[in-house]
């Protein structure tokens, strides 16, 4: 199935009374590319403790975005409603990865039907864009940061219009009331977070941009320190129009002006979007992509998303072994790094829009497919880098791989009390997107970098190639899991670019055989290999893997693995939830 769906400080004080203890600042597919860096930075750990909840949880990356879907809830409203203000919310306290600005994935559960619906709000290129948009005049690669900062990289936004289809099907709360949380925090202002300061230290290019830098930055250049109250009156009344009139406040009118005179005004880097590209923009409804992992069943987000299907990959890799038995440690670690070098083949050259490229979705996650891929790993040595393999049901094609490259992103879990669940990825792609801030408030994507630079490979096309109207492919995995009666058991994702993949993988295996508790689980070492290299993250107690991954062939690197994973789990009692430790979130409920 897939069909367009037309578009028909209170918390500020209820922050401080939630832990954020001891906060601390502190492969590509394929062979011949080079692994990007992570999306942002660390800025630490935060110690948490897992939450509980018996009727209700929300858990996001921002206490006060999970605190405002929580009064959502408090209110009767679904899950979707408390997704939709903790959207908005986080589009001004953690603006560096998700917002208006960008675009979004989201799967539901309606506890009532028991059926899973996907609805994909992902930004699309403008219809002047070309597949040589991001080579050079020499016809190499532009670097990534050039390419990035400007307009040249904004794709055309739609997260809004995602929320919006979303509350038309699922919402119970008015939809002005959904806005209020975020409206109050623009106009009242909210305090600047640890993480914010410490990435607005790190970055390089916000503050050459005007608006930004006036914004995020003292006169001196400093980013302003923690705790300053920010206010964003501009983005306040934006969300006052949104609010009366709906997405088509954003997508036709002055906003949308706006959009379009950011994006094409930029001195050094302009882009062509146009408002006929705006007015244009639909949510698309995707089916999901369902499988079987032990007793389990677990659902995501088809393409372009290559996130449930490469997650479905691994597992069906894993499901051959005993990873319960083997437990924690570098034994596993092995299995799941070569099942994510054969997943992550199989997504370079197959996984783009599906409107340009026909996708064959259900030879990649065909068991017995996936069993033979996992005939190819050997428990004794890696096989450094896999090749692509032959699913079933596949089309003639003749296509190159291409690379990985992706970057931003937050994630919001929430179950309601009648037990409908969300899970939505969310983001602007890079920190901080493209950089540019319009002057209605908000942050611009940068995600049409997320397509691969080079058009074609030896005279092949490359799927995830630029072209008019295409959405770039993700590796967004918002994922439910239901137990062997197909009871929700579980709502979780993770931010991260291509590494979005290994961090919801591991959390899966870490609550589905490991038996973790949520927090234990997402606050678990990340580890994984995207067809280059095994990564381990550094500092943690996964480094001790090295020497045994060593011996069997694994070329490991010690990296930062920032992930941000939300996760609610379903229990007789009631909810547990875990939020990242490696960000500021919180799980939180009644």
């Amino acid at each position: 199935m897939r069909r367009s769906l037309s578009t028909l400080s209170g918390l500020a004080r209820l922050a401080a009374f939630i832990p954020l203890a001891a906060v601390a600042l502190a492969a590509t597919a394929t062979a011949q590319t080079t692994l990007p860096a992570a999306p942002e930075a660390s800025t630490g750990r935060i110690v948490k403790t897992m939450g509980t909840a018996q009727r209700y949880m929300a858990a996001a990356a921002n206490p006060l975005a999970a605190a405002a879907g929580r009064d959502i809830l408090r209110k009767g409203g679904s899950a979707v409603d408390a997704a939709i203000a903790i959207q908005f919310v986080l589009n001004l306290v953690e603006p560096q990865s998700s917002g208006i600005g960008g675009g979004a994935f989201m799967v539901h559960w309606d506890e009532e039907k028991k059926s899973v619906s996907t609805l994909d709000g992902r930004e699309t290129a403008p219809q002047a864009a070309r597949p040589n948009r991001f080579l050079g005049p020499d016809g190499k690669p532009m670097k990534f940061v050039d390419a990035v900062v400007g307009g040249r990289s904004v794709g055309v936004p739609g997260t809004l219009k995602l929320l919006e289809a979303a509350h038309q099907r699922w919402g119970k709360l008015p939809w002005p009331e959904l806005l209020a949380p975020a409206i109050k925090l623009a106009e009242d202002g909210f305090t600047i977070s640890p993480r914010l300061n410490g990435l607005l230290g790190l970055e390089k290019n916000l503050g050459k941009e005007p608006l930004a830098a006036a914004y995020f930055y003292e006169a001196d250049g400093k980013p302003k320190a923690v705790g300053t109250v920010l206010q964003n009156p501009a983005f306040a009344a934006t969300l006052r129009k949104i609010a009366a009139v709906g997405a088509d406040a954003f997508y036709s009118g002055e906003i949308a002006e706006d959009i379009v005179a950011t994006v094409t005004g930029h001195a050094a880097n302009p882009g062509d979007m146009t408002l006929a590209d705006l007015k244009a923009y639909e949510v698309e409804e995707r089916e999901p992509v369902c499988g079987q992992y032990r007793v389990w069943r677990i659902c995501g987000m088809g393409p372009p998303s290559s996130g449930a299907i490469a997650i479905q990959q691994m597992l069906g890799v894993l499901e051959t072994r005993d990873i319960a038995r083997m437990g924690p440690g570098a034994e596993a670690a092995h299995w799941f790094s070569e099942a994510g070098r054969l997943a992550f083949a199989d997504r370079g050259l197959y996984l783009a829009d599906p409107a340009f490229l026909s996708v064959p979705v259900s030879g990649l996650i065909d068991r017995d497919y996936i069993r033979s891929r996992a005939m190819l790993v050997s428990p004794d040595r890696s096989m450094v880098t896999a090749k692509p393999g032959d699913p079933p049901n596949k089309r003639a094609m003749l296509l190159a791989p291409s690379d990985g490259v992706e970057h931003g992103t937050s994630h919001i879990s929430v179950v309601d009390e009648r037990g409908d669940a969300v899970a939505m990825t969310t983001t602007i792609e890079d920190g901080f997107g493209s950089r540019l801030m319009t002057r209605s408030g908000f942050l611009l994507n940068n995600e049409l970098t997320d397509f691969s630079f080079v058009p074609e490979e030896d005279g092949k096309p490359v799927a995830n190639r630029v072209e008019p109207g295409k959405r770039p492919r993700s590796s967004m995995s918002p994922t439910l899991v239901f137990d062997a009666f197909g009871r929700l058991y579980a709502v979780t994702g993770s931010p991260g670019g291509s590494q979005i993949i290994p961090y919801v993988a591991k959390t899966l295996v870490a609550l589905l055989d490991w038996k973790m508790d949520p927090q234990r689980a997402v606050d678990f070492p990340n580890f994984g290999s995207r067809n280059g290299p095994t990564e381990i993250e550094a500092g943690t107690e996964a480094e001790g893997w090295k020497p045994a991954l060593e011996a069997k062939g694994h070329q490991v690197r010690l990296v930062d693995l920032n992930s941000g994973i939300q996760a609610i789990v379903k229990t007789p009692e009631g909810y547990l939830g875990g939020a990242d430790g490696r960000r500021e979130g919180v799980a939180i409920g009644d």
